[in-house]
């Protein structure tokens, strides 16, 4: 587990959550109700002192303007549609805002610890768990006793129920601070120059050239910034518009209820209450204590205790279901248009030197797949992508990455064992028994599978026991936060990442990477 704790350490100071990440994540409500009052005067403030939004340079390339959509020639604008959503995509963008400001002291700190790592013949890992990781003494009992104290008028329940949450955040901070207590020793220490006292995004394409900054000579560009935002500035254009089509379909439903309405000579409500309120079933105690038997084993509570709350979530999902009934009904034979357009996944540029690898190592497609071997969805994955690289056989290679997930606590030393596996040169073979037995795997398992594997025991036992592999590991979940993968399996197709994760999806965007290639090929 220690090298998990080193690698998300990393990922702070290079991904741009050095000082929120840990704490928020392991305090999980503690803090943010600390600090509730005091977020809400600041951003109260910023408010009334800001009356314009800056530009987050976010918006896709095909950002809709004018009419997007229409329903029975009735035309739906993008004013009609953002009027509604305008604070909440304000929200997001402000994310990119925010980043954007926190970006360039991230890669001066990434380019110090990389510098001073390879100065000292280490790792950057290797280095913070020197530095910063074996001098943080755990919190005490009456440490974290003392913080419930502090904060019980805000801690929703007993010292017993948070305590471990609390020493969790008490922690984080003690992480955080060390960390920043390192960064700045190696900022007075190293030539630094930052040349601009604010980041805007770029206005033409040559701007990304701009240099913002110098590290002991070598530069930051607007460009590298950029590029860092990438994967934050499409999950942005990806819930924006989400939210623009929900707002659309919510737009369609209106305006047919509306037409409908009219041609009865009734009001919507009227039509409404005729034709919806009847399908819309009471929800009564024998259902609600039916849904409790059938999902007793992921309910906390007694029935009697929480009956009420399950009457309430069944007629709620009771009337969603009359509602999606009713707005077919209504869309029957209606003519309609929608021209909002889903953003395109931003190109990656993805290592796949020293991977497993399997396929023509110059094919014109590859698939990268970040993968736990905890991860059920990742073992379901497998027969698919092998199938997928059997069929294309020349034109597809397959390449997976590691991204064990902090909550599987064997995943990290399965992914060392895989490679160890891998050294001797079976890894699709160690890897097919990880993914059979992932409930089981505890290094003596992990060392058992290599016997099975016929793997030479004495060699493998010695490389998983001194972590020989782990810096590989390591440097594949360091990539996939670079990229934004946040969950198991996350798959890219030639750089680009793939929603679509079914084996017609994966097959489409393999398709259509073989039609690019191509059409880069005849414009040479």
């Amino acid at each position: 587990m220690k090298s998990k704790v080193f690698v998300l350490f990393i990922a702070m100071i290079i991904g741009g959550c050095l000082t929120t990440a840990s704490s928020a994540a392991s305090a999980n409500g503690v803090q943010q109700k600390t600090d509730a009052s005091t977020n809400g005067s600041q951003q109260t403030s910023a408010r009334a002192g800001k009356a314009k939004q800056e530009d987050c340079a976010c918006e896709a390339a095909n950002t809709p303007t004018g009419t997007v959509g229409s329903v029975n020639g009735v035309k739906i604008s993008i004013e009609d549609l953002q009027e509604v959503i305008k604070d909440e995509v304000a929200g997001f963008q402000k994310q990119v805002i925010e980043a954007r400001g926190k970006e360039l002291n991230l890669q001066i700190n990434s380019r110090l610890l990389e510098a001073e790592a390879k100065k000292k013949g280490t790792t950057a890992t290797r280095l913070i768990e020197k530095e910063i990781m074996s001098a943080i003494k755990e919190p005490t009992d009456a440490e974290a006793q003392s913080f419930y104290d502090q904060n019980k008028n805000r801690i929703p329940g007993e010292f017993k129920d948070f305590k471990a949450r609390i020493m969790d955040y008490l922690k984080g901070q003690r992480q955080e601070q060390a960390a920043k207590t390192f960064a700045d020793a190696l900022r007075a220490a190293a030539d630094v120059k930052a040349l601009v006292e604010k980041v805007t995004p770029p206005e033409k394409p040559a701007d990304r050239a701009k240099v913002l900054a110098t590290v002991n000579g070598t530069t930051i560009t607007l460009g590298d910034i950029e590029e860092a935002l990438k994967p934050l500035i499409y999950d942005v254009q990806q819930k924006v518009y989400e939210l623009r089509k929900s707002e659309m379909e919510l737009k369609i439903n209106d305006i047919l209820l509306q037409q409908v309405a009219e041609q009865r000579k009734i009001t919507p409500r009227a039509l409404v209450e005729a034709e919806l309120t009847p399908t819309v079933k009471t929800i009564t105690d024998e259902d609600a204590e039916k849904f409790y038997a059938e999902n007793k084993a992921n309910i906390d509570g007694d029935l009697s205790l929480i009956k009420p709350q399950i009457v309430e979530y069944l007629q709620k999902r009771e009337q969603r279901r009359a509602e999606i009934v009713f707005a077919e009904q209504l869309r029957r034979g209606a003519k309609i248009e929608s021209n909002l357009k889903e953003p395109e996944p931003p190109v990656f540029q993805l290592a796949t030197d020293d991977q497993p690898s399997k396929g023509n190592a110059t094919a014109p497609v590859t698939i990268v797949e970040f993968t736990d071997y905890e991860c059920s969805t990742c073992q379901q994955s497998q027969p698919m992508l092998d199938r997928l690289a059997s069929e294309y056989t020349e034109k597809v290679r397959l390449v997976v990455r590691d991204y064990p997930l902090m909550q599987h606590k064997n995943a990290f030393k399965a992914a060392e064992a895989a490679e160890a596996a891998r050294d001797q040169g079976k890894y699709w073979e160690y890897a097919a028994l990880l993914f059979q037995n992932q409930k089981a795997l505890e290094d003596e398992k992990l060392k058992e599978y290599a016997s099975k594997a016929g793997l030479d025991r004495k060699k493998f036992d010695a490389e998983l026991d001194s972590s020989k592999h782990a810096d590989k590991v390591q440097r594949d979940m360091q990539d996939a936060v670079r990229v934004g993968v946040k969950g198991t399996p996350t798959i890219f197709v030639n750089g680009r990442l793939v929603t679509d994760r079914t084996y017609e999806g994966l097959k489409s965007a393999i398709e259509e990477a073989l039609k690019e290639t191509a059409k880069e090929a005849d414009s040479l």
